[in-house]
């Protein structure tokens, strides 16, 4: 029993240690059916929760900090589909920003802040190096290189000189009496 309720003790310590950082890692929720996303200096909405009254969507509005009303913001039409509606904003300042998104009915679909950051600047790469023309040389030896006809030969007649001084070797060694 002693052993059983230490363990529950500390498994209730963890998961209560554990319960901030379960907390931070899910993200905000908007509202039924928003999500805004950035991609360099580009701000989109998508949202599923607005229907088409005279041939309009709705309309979202990008605001600054300083902007207190819908009205005041970058306005754009929705457009997409019965499932699927979406806008976007393109040369957004670095900042932090509100996207409202209000349907054609009048009701708003959600709220959401987004943070657009500045685009990272372009880092200078090495410029590419020439391949060499014949592969890697290396596994191999260096036999990627061209030998000419007197360096084969001479290597063949080494070779050949080896051979016959192993066997010479190996039958003398085989006699064991000879002198």
């Amino acid at each position: 029993m002693r052993n059983s309720s230490s363990v529950l003790r500390s498994g209730l310590t963890v998961a209560v240690a554990a319960l901030p950082l379960a907390l931070a890692a899910v993200p905000a929720v908007a509202g039924p059916g928003i999500s805004v996303s950035t991609t360099g200096s580009t701000v989109s909405v998508t949202t599923s929760s607005c229907t088409q009254i005279n041939g309009s969507w709705g309309t979202a509005s990008l605001l600054t900090s300083s902007q207190g009303s819908f009205a005041q913001g970058r306005q754009v039409t929705l457009s997409g589909t019965s499932t699927s509606q979406s806008a976007a904003w393109s040369s957004v300042s670095p900042g932090t920003y509100t996207v409202i998104v209000v349907c054609s009915d009048g009701t708003t679909a959600g709220t959401q802040s987004v943070v657009v950051s500045t685009a990272p600047s372009p880092s200078r790469s090495a410029s590419p190096s020439a391949s060499p023309s014949r592969g890697v040389m290396g596994g191999a030896g260096g036999s990627t290189k061209d030998y000419g006809t007197l360096t084969l030969v001479a290597g063949g007649t080494l070779v050949g000189a080896g051979l016959i001084g192993t066997a010479w070797y190996l039958r003398r060694r085989n006699k064991p009496y000879r002198l």
